[in-house]
């Protein structure tokens, strides 16, 4: 658990809360008090139908005149800050009220006041303390277009009030949204909502504004967010959440995390992405350029965190023959690859899938077979099951290794003959080892090599489980959520790096990776060859033996459970490999008399070897005339 520390200003609200709530009070109190004096004085002219009341009557016509004379004032307030603008706070729309669009999948309240999205929430989907999943809430988002008037005004319509107007046609929804100078002249807002969709139209327009506005001086969306925590782990939903943008066409670029600031041109959208929610603008014509800027809002991750990161961005609005056309689309919803995939858009990019072969990978590899896989079994066993699928298709590199870690085995008395031999010629002694590995066809690169082919698979995998839209709060064994860690102790204290938790399978992960790394990197400490003068790395070797297990248990105690159930399925069946491989599989006999029979073949060398042994020799001539000059 998180922990909870006081805060002076939720203390100081709760007194203002408790001061209004008194005030309230006392307002309904005074209120009814009036409305008895009223209600007793209309009696008084029923009951005495005299010309003696006039006095009261008289007193009650002043009033309509005090509130005329006093709705004069404010206006001319208005008048006075606002301009021609004040005529929208005349109109019957000019309250905090709020017109609600929504479909099966997408809730959204639009306020009068600056016309934008008040609230917007996900009907489908809900948190980790199981409370529903808002993009939009409490004033987090502010959505408003900066303009100077002809009077010389700078003003933000965020600030002024809209006038709603609702259509509903079939299932579609439309909202207009004016704000007014007149009758006539207005900026609008419009909202398209079609059913289950995620995505909506959405259009800045401008009608008879050239008086008031001057299009001359710059037009832009000043769009800001903050992402609201949905996530057990901050540090880990943090680490996912950023803004992504794209640009000339195919193009995809993000802030990163921490303090970052960027001004790009032609951006085909911006997305506000919060791990597994996102908010993308997309416009119908690319934004020409775009200031953008991310601001980390965590700076303690042991207490609790409402507001992950801050976004702004300021965009450029269109104006096209002196009126403001700007036609756009917004997507509010899962960051899933395949919804986001659909909208054929080039959406999908937001998921941080790798670059290269890595994305490559994920999107025509693992998306479809995990989908498939989901579609026929539980999603624990489906990690399993592809986990398994993946280690069958490498054990042929595995293979490859393990036999060239049976030659080298063979091959160490000899190699290290070779080092007493040449001693004082180092270089000498590797020349010779190396002509006796390639005779021999156990250069220890075809080890190297078959291990460098699995880190595109490896890299691909531990980007696709974080960003697996599928695995969020599915449950497996002892974890309630694949895409969250799985603590099986709560902790009343911080662990710096580690957390206030404990989780299981990091730990089990950790155990199969130590088991895994005895096996292998043991046998690979007894196999180098003894070379005086070389740094030993037996030592370093020993050290990650223990190294890699306490990394993989730290840094992946916050990470998603399902990532570390693949890792230690993945260790666990590597070990039984290795133990199939080396008892059952490679005959170290058979292994040495082939070796023999490679030794007694003419050995040809490739142009790389060719180049290298000609490297050698001229750096062994070089040392042998140093030694030469210094006698």
């Amino acid at each position: 658990m998180e922990e909870k520390k006081f805060d002076i200003n939720s203390f100081i609200g709760f007194i203002l809360m408790g001061l209004i709530f008194i005030y309230m009070l006392w307002q309904n109190q005074q209120g009814a008090e009036d409305l008895t004096e009223i209600s007793k004085q209309e009696q008084v002219q029923e009951d005495k139908s005299t010309p003696n009341d006039s006095s009261s009557t008289l007193s009650l016509a002043t009033t309509p005149t005090n509130e005329s004379t006093a709705m004069d004032s404010e206006m001319e307030k208005l008048k006075k800050n606002y301009g021609d603008f004040a005529y929208a706070f005349s109109l019957p729309s000019a309250v905090e009220e709020f017109t609600l669009l929504e479909n099966n999948v997408l809730s959204l309240k639009i306020n009068n006041k600056g016309g934008y999205i008040e609230e917007a929430r996900l009907k489908n989907f809900v948190n980790h303390d199981s409370l529903p999943i808002y993009l939009v809430k409490g004033g987090n988002s502010s959505f408003g277009i900066n303009f100077t008037t002809t009077d010389n005004r700078v003003m933000n319509s965020s600030d002024l009030f809209f006038e709603p107007t609702l259509t509903q046609t079939g299932e579609n929804q439309s909202l207009s949204m004016k704000l007014k100078v007149s009758e006539t002249e207005y900026l609008e807002y419009l909202y398209e909502l079609q059913p289950d969709e995620y995505m909506f139209n959405f259009s800045v327009s401008s009608n008879g504004l050239t008086p008031f506005v001057d299009f001359s001086k710059s037009l832009e969306i000043d769009w800001k967010l903050k992402t609201i925590r949905n996530s057990k782990s901050i540090s880990y939903e943090g680490r996912y959440t950023d803004l992504h943008y794209a640009y000339e066409g195919e193009k995809k670029d993000y802030l990163g995390q921490g303090e970052n600031q960027e001004v790009v041109e032609d951006i085909d959208w911006i997305g506000y992405k919060q791990h597994f929610f996102s908010s993308i603008l997309i416009p119908e014509s690319a934004f020409k350029s775009v200031d953008m800027r991310s601001t980390n809002l965590v700076l303690d991750e042991t207490i609790d965190t409402v507001f992950t990161k801050a976004y702004h961005s300021k965009i450029p609005v269109t104006v096209s023959s002196g009126e403001i056309k700007q036609k756009m689309r917004m997507y509010i919803g899962p960051t899933d690859f395949k919804t986001l995939q659909a909208y054929n858009e080039n959406l999908d990019q937001i998921v941080p899938l790798g670059w290269g072969i890595f994305g490559w990978i994920n999107r025509y590899l693992f998306i479809p077979l995990f989908g498939f896989l989901i579609g026929v079994m539980p999603y624990g066993f489906a990690i399993i099951t592809m986990t398994i699928l993946i280690k069958i298709v490498l054990s042929f590199v595995q293979y490859k290794q393990f036999l060239s870690q049976a030659k080298m085995k063979i091959l160490k008395p000899e190699l290290d003959a070779i080092g007493e031999k040449y001693k004082n010629n180092k270089m000498k002694a590797q020349q010779e080892r190396l002509a006796l590995q390639n005779k021999a066809g156990a250069s220890p690169m075809s080890g190297c090599l078959p291990g460098l082919a699995q880190i595109p698979v490896f890299y691909a995998l531990f980007m696709f489980f974080p960003s697996a839209f599928d695995l969020r709060q599915k449950q497996f064994l002892w974890a309630d959520d694949l895409s969250a860690y799985d603590s099986v102790l709560d902790l009343s204290f911080y662990i710096p790096f580690y957390g206030d938790h404990v989780s299981l399978f990091p730990i089990l992960a950790a155990l199969a990776i130590f088991v895994y790394m005895k096996l292998t990197t043991g046998q690979q400490m007894a196999q180098q060859p003894k070379q005086e003068g070389m740094p030993d790395m037996s030592k370093m070797m020993k050290y990650m033996i223990y190294f890699s297990p306490l990394m993989m248990l730290i840094f992946f105690n916050n990470y998603a459970s399902g990532l570390s159930l693949y890792y230690f399925v993945s260790n666990l069946i590597s070990i039984f490999l290795i133990i199939i491989i080396k008892n059952y599989i490679i005959d170290e006999q058979k292994v040495l008399a082939k070796i023999e029979i490679n030794k007694r073949k003419p050995k040809k060398q490739n142009r790389f070897q060719r180049k290298m042994a000609e490297i050698m020799e001229q750096a062994e001539a070089q040392k042998q005339a140093q030694q030469k000059r210094k006698r």
